[in-house]
């Protein structure tokens, strides 16, 4: 059986819980207060941070990693394309997500950035999700109409954006159209935790 210790609000461990949520496999998640870690985190993570996933002898960390061994691990249903160039094109995406979107999530999930910094982090957030708007305006997921690990890569950021602070202008409506249908997956409610689904009312 997979063990994932999870921050409770953490929007990378949020996307491990929703691919296993997906996938529907035997699994235990082990919540953790990213603010008061207990000792075994930094044992089993040599940068102290979760989520960290463990299946007998394996250790993982870093969610992009995790997920793609669950998907591989568990391949029903499909979250990576089984086309090696739309795999590769994916995996770009998900790169460039993390370089453009979640850098600048990191700088609002931390407590002792100040204020300047985090209004730039959010402003590069919006732009970089306006951008994507045109995409959903035309497909149902980043990838056409197929959910994939992209849809589960940005989700937890989507769902965060109000207690973030970041607000959307109107020409984002198809990106927030989009959200509601990822948020509306069963997967999607099952993997949160108490403390996410208050997040948004």
């Amino acid at each position: 059986m997979m063990t994932l210790y999870s921050g409770t609000t953490c929007p990378f461990s949020h996307r491990c819980r929703f691919v296993l949520y997906e996938k529907g496999g035997d699994f235990e998640v082990i919540d953790v207060d990213v603010n008061n870690k207990p000792p075994e985190i930094d044992a089993l993570n040599p940068y102290g941070e979760v989520p960290i996933l463990i299946e007998r002898d394996l250790t993982l960390y870093q969610s992009n990693i995790i997920n793609e061994y669950i998907d591989e691990r568990f391949p029903h249903p499909q979250l990576m394309p089984a086309d090696p160039i739309m795999r590769a094109r994916a995996r770009l995406f998900i790169y460039t997500f993390e370089r453009e979107l979640f850098g600048f999530v990191r700088f609002l999930e931390k407590r002792d950035v100040d204020e300047r910094r985090k209004a730039l982090a959010r402003q590069q957030i919006r732009e970089q999700l306006v951008q994507l708007s045109p995409i959903l305006s035309k497909n149902k997921y980043l990838m056409g109409d197929d959910f994939t690990m992209l849809d589960i890569t940005l989700a937890p950021l989507l769902w965060r954006l109000g207690i973030y602070g970041i607000e959307l202008p109107k020409t984002a409506a198809p990106l927030l159209k989009y959200a509601e249908t990822v948020f509306s997956r069963n997967s999607f409610i099952d993997s949160m935790t108490p403390s996410e689904k208050v997040m948004r009312r």
